[in-house]
């Protein structure tokens, strides 16, 4: 059973940081691309950042506008999210994901096989 666990999130207030975690288990973790992903209320889900097995960065250059780093550590399973500068509008529920890379890197919520159940972040300005 692929379970992905998120953490890290809460309250913070605007321009703080936050480091979101993601522990995976029941997959080969080095054999899967990760991602982040977000929804807000009464928003659809929405393509944060995505990581290769080999290292391979995508991520919504909008969005994140050099905010946002994603990094895995194959060896721990574990994906995270550095988040910094934090604005309001990145208050969210914030899910990882996970792909089989032979399939390629997606920032398409629909291509992803596993999701963790979100961790809520909170930004008060």
């Amino acid at each position: 059973q692929v379970l992905l666990v998120e953490s890290g999130g809460g309250l913070v207030q605007a321009g703080d940081s936050l480091s979101l975690s993601c522990a995976a288990s029941g997959l080969t973790f080095s054999m899967y691309v990760m991602a982040w992903f977000r929804q807000a209320p009464g928003k659809e889900r929405e393509f944060v950042a995505a990581m290769s097995t080999t290292g391979g960065r995508i991520s919504d250059a909008d969005l994140v506008k050099g905010r946002f780093t994603i990094a895995r550590d194959n060896a721990k399973n574990m994906l995270y999210l550095q988040m910094n500068s934090l604005k309001p509008e990145d208050r969210a529920v914030y899910y990882c994901a996970a792909r089989p890379q032979y399939r390629g890197t997606s920032t398409r919520a629909g291509d992803y096989d596993y999701w963790g159940q979100g961790t809520q972040v909170t930004v008060s300005s």
